[in-house]
């Protein structure tokens, strides 16, 4: 096959480059600024087109591009489907397999065996329900794959039973992407566009390294779940510098980008179902590296509520406050709301996960779990506050970090910057005087 660079279509100058091309060549103008009318001409002319044509395509390059592009694809293609059709004769079963990848689909039966967590009040870290969810998954969906940047004992995103990728092991099915969080989301985006289920891992403080290729993920919808652990200042001794503050926010920001910070390990589960399913977006996972209370949902409402981002967890008949949670916190909401029913204030719980589902959602749902009558509204994240007015309204508050952390173990931190159940029913105490 001739060299592409060496044809030149009938009727088309052969390609120079003349300096007189234009007055803006060999500047960065030509890059920043519209050539402008004459310098369009000059470039014209110096390339032998017609000066007068303001779109122009050359005699020949239709049907040059036809032959050296659209002609060969065609041919490939052909061969590929042969290929394809004597594989599916051969291999019917793994070819199958291939058609779901590429329609996006998932196995028969991939939600079998899927781990639900008993109520608990020491619970688990959600990284550890999660890991447990993800190693379920695995074994029913086999085109479920990836990695951490050398942090799976941390992240607990290890698939067990599966082995690593590896030159000599090209089955393997966890990678080890090594500390490079930046090039680990471009690997697993690129898996997603060969139809994989990819997934990777690192801390959440470290998502600024890898911001690039999750918003390109969200800008090419491709459905990559990108697991963050340590999600607050809940990973103690190691100090600000590991300790997420901003990230939430910047991550919610993304279009695209559905975030969820589950509140237990029944809301990781649902949560992992949820990434799993998706065809046409990324999913960033939230999760904890201290244990979470496993909340009886004989008495709370079911986890499935995450797939609505935000749902009430518990409520009193007619409430005058809710109260609003999400991951680590959420429990916290809950020991609050609890204190408060005894002292007979009338609150609502509701846990947000979610926020972009939740906006996805129909306003007769949201004035469901966010009355708008009740203008009492108290969040509590151990995170930055910005976009948590929308939902607070102007009357409401918000218990989240205002500064960098602290290097402390997990109880000194939390009474430190106020996540105690003590100092949620003080505020809410508070907001409901000032209502009345």
């Amino acid at each position: 096959m001739p060299d592409l660079n060496d044809v030149t279509p009938a009727g088309m100058a052969a390609a120079t480059t003349p300096s007189s091309a234009s007055p803006k060549a060999d500047s960065e103008k030509a890059h920043g600024e519209p050539l402008g009318a004459d310098a369009i001409v000059a470039t014209k002319k110096a390339y032998g087109w017609p000066e007068d044509k303001t779109f122009y395509v050359p005699d020949g390059v239709a049907k040059h591009f036809n032959e050296a592009i659209a002609s060969r694809g065609r041919r490939l293609r052909e061969e590929w489907e042969a290929t394809f059709a004597g594989y599916r004769e051969t291999y019917p079963g793994m070819a199958a397999e291939l058609d779901a990848m590429r329609k996006g689909a998932l196995p028969p039966g991939w939600e079998s065996g899927l781990p639900s967590f008993d109520p608990d009040p020491k619970g688990v870290a959600s990284r550890d329900s999660a890991g447990k969810v993800l190693n379920a998954l695995a074994g029913n969906v086999p085109w479920l794959v990836g990695g951490s940047a050398d942090l799976s004992p941390s992240t607990k995103t290890d698939l067990k039973n599966f082995g690593s990728f590896q030159a000599d092991n090209p089955g393997g099915r966890t990678i080890h992407f090594g500390v490079r969080e930046h090039a680990m989301g471009a690997i697993a985006n690129g898996m997603a566009l060969s139809y994989l289920k990819p997934f990777t891992a690192t801390f959440l403080v470290f998502a600024d390294y890898m911001r690039a290729p999750v918003r390109l993920a969200a800008i090419m919808e491709l459905p990559v779940t990108f697991v963050f652990t340590h999600d607050s200042i809940g990973v103690g001794e190691d100090g600000p510098t590991h300790q997420p503050i901003e990230h939430l926010a910047t991550l919610r920001a993304m279009p695209g980008l559905d975030t969820i910070r589950p509140g237990d390990a029944n809301e990781a589960a649902e949560a992992w179902k949820l990434a799993v399913r998706q065809t046409r977006r990324p999913s960033a996972l939230i999760l904890s590296r201290q244990a979470l209370p496993t909340l009886d949902r004989s008495r709370y409402a079911a986890a499935a509520g995450v797939a609505r981002g935000a749902y009430i967890l518990a409520s009193a008949d007619d409430p005058e406050l809710i109260l609003i949670g999400t991951g680590s916190e959420l429990s916290l909401v809950v020991g609050a709301y609890e204190k408060l029913a005894a002292e007979g204030v009338r609150a609502r719980v509701v846990s947000m996960p979610s926020w972009s589902r939740f906006e996805e959602q129909d306003d007769a749902y949201k004035q469901l779990v966010l009355t708008p009558g009740i203008e009492a509204r108290l969040a509590v994240e151990q995170g930055g506050a910005i976009g948590w007015d929308r939902y607070v309204g102007a009357r409401g508050r918000t218990i989240t970090m205002s500064t960098f952390g602290a290097s402390a173990p997990l109880a000194k931190l939390q009474e430190k910057f106020g996540f105690t159940v003590d100092h949620v029913v003080e505020a809410a105490r508070s907001m409901i005087l000032q209502e009345a």
